[in-house]
């Protein structure tokens, strides 16, 4: 039989891991931090997400730094699976830096992935020795996926893709993961198993009785609502933006959040057969679960669609993890990135952390060791693949505790906003210009400026 493990881990026996947690990483493509019932939506329905909060760690502040392409789930998940940060995280991981699964793998654990991979197939190759139902792309018809299953020679040629046709996505990839989760209790050693779920992405056409579980007219429209954004910021044609019309009718965004709500509960019904089945299999009491999104989603907030900004909407997302030595019904506001998972699970499986590793370890947030961690969130967007007629557009943003600073290039125009956010969660009074806040502004400013040396901005002789 051929040996599937990464070449590095073929030259000697992996390190006893009889002991070291599994790993059940559940990722949601589009979903907004908010957009649960125990982070107080009072309308959208997560009983299955709410339960893993009251029994695991709840993180608030979790960020996605930003994208270098309108796809931004390609430069999140990039960044997600080698721990560093944008500008380090190309859409395709170059072969000297490591991978989560891939450092797994070399380290004795079963990896496996079933769902949606957005950075190439070569990438996914060298991080799973299984799985099935694999999605190479960015988004697709939810009843009609094109999906691999899993090639032992990493070669994912055309002729093996077939079209999954008539069941929604999230149930093929739950059926295959469950099928791995069944068959890990006769497996030896532990495992990584990655579910990326392609909701609650559109379409968003969820499978009955959640498609019409709620009620477009009961929707309550989002505070910082608005028919357009208050000025171009240069992804007025991107695809995201043009799946409402402008100015924004309070009452079709009201259905696009019914909708989205659809999505989300019926996934988190899904995920309760995932939960279910580690405790049928005996394999709870040593699985830690991650639930996450790869970022968030405007739906109208700001007359925005989609998520090529860096307003809170757009930037943070879910994070819950439950398992062994992870305190119950724990939150914490600590801002962090989504690529600090990197070397907490790396850590939590006693594999030692690469060089190329930029993040920063959780567990001491976990173990109440210290509530310190990052003073600040840097986040940036612009598409490099796509140039407007009248100049170059882009966004820069830092925030700290209370404050945030976002940074415009609209061609040859530039924008300036502040915003407390504190007193202004949803980022709606622009202090920029106001009285009494040329020191924050100053200084936020500074901060920024070394933000973007320190990360390597290309963008940074522009400003």
């Amino acid at each position: 039989m051929m040996d599937t493990r990464p070449l590095a881990a073929a030259k000697g026996d992996p390190a006893d891991r009889s002991h070291a947690p599994n790993f059940l990483f559940l990722i949601a493509d589009d979903h907004r931090h908010d957009a649960l019932a125990h982070r107080g939506d009072p309308t959208v329905e997560t009983p299955q997400l709410d339960r893993l909060a009251a029994e695991g760690a709840s993180f608030t502040h979790a960020y996605n730094m930003g994208s270098y392409t309108g796809a931004v789930c390609i430069a999140s998940r990039a960044m997600l699976h080698t721990g560093r940060s944008l500008f380090r995280a190309p859409a395709l991981p170059a072969p000297e830096t490591p991978l989560l699964g891939e450092l797994l793998w070399r380290a004795g654990y079963t990896t496996f992935g079933t769902g949606k991979w957005h950075n190439q197939a070569a990438s996914y190759a060298r991080s799973f020795g299984q799985g099935g139902r694999i999605f190479f792309g960015g988004m697709a018809n939810q009843y009609r996926v094109p999906t691999y299953d899993f090639q032992p020679s990493r070669v994912y040629d055309a002729h093996a893709l077939r079209l999954e046709e008539g069941r929604f996505s999230t149930d093929i990839f739950t059926e295959e993961a469950l099928a791995f989760l069944n068959s890990a209790r006769a497996q030896q050693g532990p495992f990584f198993a990655y579910v990326a779920l392609t909701s609650p992405h559109d379409p968003r056409t969820a499978p009955a009785p959640w498609a019409t579980h709620y009620a477009a007219e009961d929707i309550e429209l989002p505070p910082n609502f608005a028919p357009e954004h208050a000025f171009d910021i240069g992804v007025r044609t991107v695809r995201d933006e043009v799946l409402a019309p402008y100015p924004r009718d309070p009452a079709e965004i009201r259905q696009h959040i019914a909708d989205y709500y659809g999505m989300i509960s019926h996934q988190d019904a899904a995920i309760g057969q995932l939960l279910a089945a580690l405790e049928e299999t005996g394999l709870r009491e040593n699985t830690i679960v991650v639930y996450t999104a790869d970022h968030g989603l405007g739906l109208g907030q700001h007359g925005l669609m989609g998520k090529q900004n860096v307003y809170e909407h757009s930037l943070r997302v879910p994070l819950i993890l439950r398992g062994p030595g992870i305190p119950a019904a724990y939150e914490t506001d600590a801002l962090l990135y989504l690529y600090d998972l990197f070397p907490t699970l790396l850590e939590r499986a006693g594999v030692a952390l690469p060089s190329t590793n930029e993040g920063y370890s959780l567990n001491a947030l976990l173990t109440g060791v210290t509530e310190a961690h990052r003073s600040e969130i840097f986040s940036a967007y612009h598409d490099q693949y796509r140039q407007l007629p009248d100049g170059l557009y882009f966004q820069r943003a830092i925030r700290g505790a209370r404050y945030k600073l976002i940074e415009y290039q609209a061609g040859p125009r530039q924008h300036t906003q502040l915003f407390d956010l504190r007193e202004d969660p949803h980022e709606q009074q622009n202090l920029a210009d106001q009285r009494g806040y040329l020191q924050v502004l100053t200084s936020l400013r500074a901060q920024l400026r070394a933000a973007r040396q320190q990360s390597g901005d290309p963008l940074l002789a522009e400003a």
